[in-house]
């Protein structure tokens, strides 16, 4: 196969990923068929089944060193950055004064959130707060 077919394959497979985001399988053969795109294009391999050969061994054997690390890190930096279990310690600003046993709002992410406390003084508009507690749509904060 020419250089420029393995190249155009390894293209297509790419595209198929990002088409299909979180699986991580073809990506891998898509790199397995640049690999072998660039070598033919340099003159390494010149035998079909070299070829051939080496896709498959490239395209498993970073399937199974780097596909299971690459899940991990996505699958770890997804769960603390989505849901409200994500939002745990992150640091608000309060809009407006916060009583204590009164809700009241803060921003957090570039978003205004109902707030409540347990504190038993009153916290000042403007202070900074840690978020201890998600209860549906209300963060339970603790002064910073």
């Amino acid at each position: 196969m020419p250089w420029w077919a393995w190249m155009l394959l390894g293209a297509a497979l790419l595209v198929v990923e990002i088409a299909q985001p979180g699986s991580f399988f073809v990506l891998f053969f898509g790199i397995g068929a640049i690999v072998v795109g660039a070598l033919v294009g340099i003159g390494l391999l010149t035998e079909a089944w070299t070829q051939w050969l080496l896709f498959s061994v490239t395209s498993v054997a970073t399937l199974l060193v780097f596909r299971s690390r690459l899940l991990a890190r996505f699958q770890r930096s997804k769960a603390s950055t989505v849901g409200s279990e994500g939002l745990i310690g992150e640091r608000a600003t309060l809009l407006e004064d916060l009583e204590p046993g009164d809700v009241g709002r803060a921003e957090l992410r570039g978003s205004v959130w109902k707030v409540r406390s347990r504190e038993q003084q009153r916290l000042a508009s403007g202070a900074r707060v840690r978020v201890e507690h998600v209860d549906g749509l209300t963060l339970w904060v603790r002064p910073e």
